[in-house]
């Protein structure tokens, strides 16, 4: 492709995943912000919880100077603390909702623009009793956001029998959940992660088209998910071209190339997509975003 990405995208980072000592709200968040912001390569930013108010309010002030769209990530809230949204057992299912509720109202205090989630853990046998509480749970964490504003809900799309083992999940799950929601609230969608792709088994094709319609946010990262031996198996997110990953400028250039065809990546409304990647064992997270970043001008320019 011979125009600028920036025409096509707003190009973000996944910042409690790149600088993984913040994801629980506590560490160096405005300095690590601070980093993301003054690089003009970004013009998104994902983040999550901070516990701490004056902090709060400095990195709100501090993406509105840097013109930055914001998004707000509450995956964070929920792994942490092993709840679950599709908790079979109410009480554990309203401590869930609770828990995003305070998120949501979290990403309207930043100035948020979106709020991602997941859905959580199930067994076969009671599948379904997991979809429906999956949904009403959804139909509730919409509302609830739409009662205070613009707020986009976004389920981010993870493995089911690798590593997170969430019910969404593969893609005709995926597609049936987004068409239950969307049946009663249009601020929902979902979110397209390249880095789960292989953890889902499926090709990008196989899980990006059945839910082109309802896709309304996407990552790119990387994953290993040959052998269970081997070095960040699982959701981990290693860098690109770690050894044995998945994902690198091929694969990139591939999920791109189906990202402009369906649409999602356009001129008219560029969408957000962001790099979800975290340092492995030592690796300096500063090298590790350039890393993505030389990835993703390479991988552009093979569109």
């Amino acid at each position: 492709m011979n125009e600028s990405l920036f025409k096509y995208m707003k190009v973000g980072l996944v910042h409690f995943m790149a600088f993984p000592d913040t994801i629980k709200g506590e560490g160096p968040v405005v300095e690590t912000i601070r980093k993301i912001a003054v690089d003009d390569y970004f013009n998104a930013i994902e983040i999550t919880t901070i516990k701490n108010d004056a902090d709060r309010l400095k990195v709100k002030n501090m993406l509105k100077t840097a013109h930055m769209a914001v998004t707000y990530g509450g995956q964070p809230r929920l792994l942490t603390t092993g709840m679950n949204i599709n908790d079979l057992d109410e009480d554990g299912r309203q401590h869930a909702l609770a828990n995003l509720k305070a998120g949501i109202d979290e990403a309207y205090e930043v100035g948020a623009v979106g709020f991602g989630f997941l859905s959580g853990k199930y067994a076969e046998e009671t599948k379904e009793e997991s979809f429906r509480a999956l949904v009403k749970s959804t139909r509730e964490i919409c509302d609830y956001a739409k009662s205070k504003g613009n707020l986009q809900i976004t389920l981010e799309v993870f493995d089911y029998d690798v590593d997170k083992k969430a019910l969404i999940g593969p893609a005709n799950l995926a597609l049936r959940y987004a068409k239950e929601v969307r049946k009663t609230n249009d601020n929902f969608g979902l979110m397209v992660d390249l880095s789960h792709i292989p953890l889902i088994h499926e090709t990008i094709e196989e899980a990006v088209l059945p839910v082109k319609d309802y896709i309304t946010h996407a990552h790119i990262g990387n994953c290993v998910v040959a052998s269970p031996d081997m070095p960040a198996y699982g959701d981990v997110h290693p860098h690109f071209g770690f050894p044995n990953g998945e994902n690198d400028v091929p694969e990139v250039a591939a999920y791109l190339k189906v990202l402009l065809d369906i649409g999602y990546l356009n001129t008219k409304k560029p969408p957000m997509l962001s790099f979800e990647i975290r340092p492995f064992g030592d690796e300096d997270p500063e090298v590790v975003i350039a890393n993505a970043k030389r990835t993703l001008n390479q991988a552009w320019a093979m569109v």
